[in-house]
């Protein structure tokens, strides 16, 4: 159960009411090209108008220089804010001072103003309490739902719950409920798929998921690291030289568990090789060990894998179709997934078509995720790549959960407390 007040738990009629979204969003151009984050925020704002608030929203978007860098400005997500609410959005020049007094005095009830981005102030991610003072002058209550953000603290997510009674969104409340849901008491089998480029970022969340699932598999370029602990040569496979004990370790943790209880850590069998990541690249498969049906069903406690040579110039891009196979088997046999990272480089796109050439592993697990091989788990989506990767193929709707937030998932799936959680009031 969610321990926090949320906006259904406190009377908001009439107030004025500062909302701390996620419109961390991709802009070209001028023109938003994924507007997920928006949508998925807008059952708390139809809640809080429905209230008869006036309604302030704070985000940041991007890595702004300063003040200036009018390529991070949130006017793009004013206007399609309006959008889809179908009635105006008023945006301020500036998040803080008189422009954001001014702006907020304008408001009546019912109405929504859209400051600009909190990180054209340094302030903001110092987590400045005289910072968080202004912000909150702005308001009478605030309501935390950016997601994205509270696994870190800033002023718009720490400091400013010290000067407002401080509740969460429905959409922070649905986030965390699924997530943690997904990690205490899932459906079993509990499986975990996890990709992604360096162990050292999703060191805590294998660990948690050996010690909690029936099942991990691991692929990206996190695998070539796994791979090389267990002496492959990945010739000019990125991989993490700096942490190939770290891999070993979690190997030989992964091991003694499976000795312990029925579970599994897959390392990919097999992998799509080429010397570019160009979609006209000439590809070939590169199996790492021969198999029999044993060593599947007791992996990893097989032998130590018999390499085939990679060429001195290739480079590991996609997991293999045996390993693909072997992940989907998995799947149908799982009631619950949690899927954190592609298998391979799903950027490039094929000559056809959006499937390129190292796409061809994640989009095996998608069709598996999805139901297509008959049996269809409860999967939870989290981390901005696999995230990405779902949205582009406009699959979001199809999957039990599609995380908004990337480090925050992380850090929730990994077991950790959320700073911007922690701060709000609890029931």
């Amino acid at each position: 159960m969610f321990s926090k007040q949320t906006i259904r738990d406190i009377d908001l009629g009439g107030k004025t009411v500062l909302l701390r979204a996620d419109y961390n969003v991709p802009v070209k151009d001028g023109k938003i090209t994924d507007d997920y984050r928006i949508k998925q925020s807008l059952p708390t704002i139809e809640y809080l108008l429905d209230q008869k608030v006036k309604l302030i929203i704070c985000s940041h978007l991007g890595r702004p220089t300063g003040p200036k860098d009018t390529a991070n400005s949130l006017f793009p997500v004013a206007k399609r804010l309006q959008q889809l609410l179908d009635k105006p959005v008023e945006f301020a020049t500036d998040c803080v001072g008189e422009v954001a007094q001014k702006a907020v005095e304008g408001l009546d009830q019912g109405q929504v103003l859209l400051l600009e981005n909190l990180r054209f102030h340094d302030e903001e991610k110092a987590n400045d309490d005289d910072f968080a003072k202004q912000l909150a002058s702005l308001a009478e209550v605030f309501v935390q739902d950016g997601f994205g953000v509270v696994h870190r603290k800033d002023a718009s997510t720490d400091a400013v719950t010290n000067h407002l009674p401080s509740v969460a969104g429905l959409l922070l409340e649905k986030e965390v409920t699924t997530i943690s849901d997904a990690m205490e008491k899932p459906k079993r089998p509990l499986m975990a798929i996890v990709g992604g480029a360096k162990i050292a970022d999703k060191i805590d969340i294998l660990n948690r998921f050996i010690d909690i699932a029936d099942f991990v598999a691991v692929g990206g370029a996190m695998a070539n690291t796994f791979l090389a602990a267990r002496g492959i040569d990945v010739a000019e496979s990125l991989y993490d030289k700096d942490n190939l004990k770290l891999a070993k370790d979690i190997l030989h943790k992964a091991e003694k568990e499976s000795k312990k209880r029925d579970f599994v850590f897959a390392v990919p069998h097999d992998a799509v090789v080429a010397e570019t990541i160009d979609k006209t690249a000439d590809t070939r498969i590169v199996e790492f060990t021969t198999h029999t049906m044993a060593d599947i069903e007791n992996y990893p406690k097989r032998p130590p894998a018999k390499a085939s040579k990679l060429h001195a110039k290739e480079k590991i891009l996609d997991i293999g179709p045996f390993s693909a196979s072997f992940i989907a088997g998995a799947i149908q046999l799982s009631e619950t997934v949690v899927w954190n990272g592609t298998m391979g480089v799903t950027e490039t796109e094929g000559l056809q078509g959006p499937i390129g050439p190292f796409a061809h592993g994640t989009q095996t697990v998608v069709e598996a995720l999805l139901g297509e091989l008959g049996h269809k788990p409860f999967t939870v989506v989290g981390g901005g790549d696999t995230v990405g990767y779902v949205e582009s193929r406009n699959l979001v709707g199809l999957f039990g959960h599609v995380s908004t937030g990337g480090g925050a998932s992380l850090e929730l799936m990994s077991g950790r407390k959320l700073p911007g959680v922690e701060a709000l009031q609890s029931k």
